[in-house]
């Protein structure tokens, strides 16, 4: 079916929630779909435990600590399961109508590079017990 890969910012506060709706959607795109996250950032190690997906902590980095994107697609590739990979920034939900477009497009004969755009979604968050109030999913 599927891999994606992602690699995520620290799970923490509002930016936890985003990133862990975003995997959860992911999951749901089929049984089959595998999911690895690239990173070791702060609550990575919990969320795939909790959530079942495989963590690569170890990602290479320059001298400020930015991870080399050539050297997590580079890893991807060598450890997905599936044929289509597919790198997704980590706060991106995914639906059905996406699952049906990788579908699609892979059963073309040759490569391909499937390329898209994001719809921002303005989303109120349920409030917390002793909560601030509704927050958007980005500001």
């Amino acid at each position: 079916m599927l891999t994606l890969f992602t690699t995520p910012k620290p799970f923490v506060g509002q930016v936890a929630v985003i990133q862990r709706n975003a995997l959860q959607s992911w999951e749901l795109l089929h049984p089959g779909v595998k999911l690895i996250l690239f990173g070791n950032e702060e609550g990575a190690a919990a969320v795939c435990r909790e959530l079942g997906i495989r963590q690569v902590p170890d990602v290479r980095r320059n001298g400020c600590g930015t991870k080399y994107l050539a050297s997590i697609f580079d890893r991807a590739q060598e450890i997905a399961v599936h044929d289509v990979l597919c790198y997704v920034n980590c706060d991106i939900l995914l639906m059905s109508d996406f699952r049906r477009a990788v579908e699609s497009i892979s059963q073309l004969p040759k490569k391909f590079l499937l390329a898209g755009c994001h719809w921002h979604v303005e989303k109120p968050w349920p409030r917390r017990s002793g909560g601030a109030g509704a927050h958007h999913a980005s500001k």
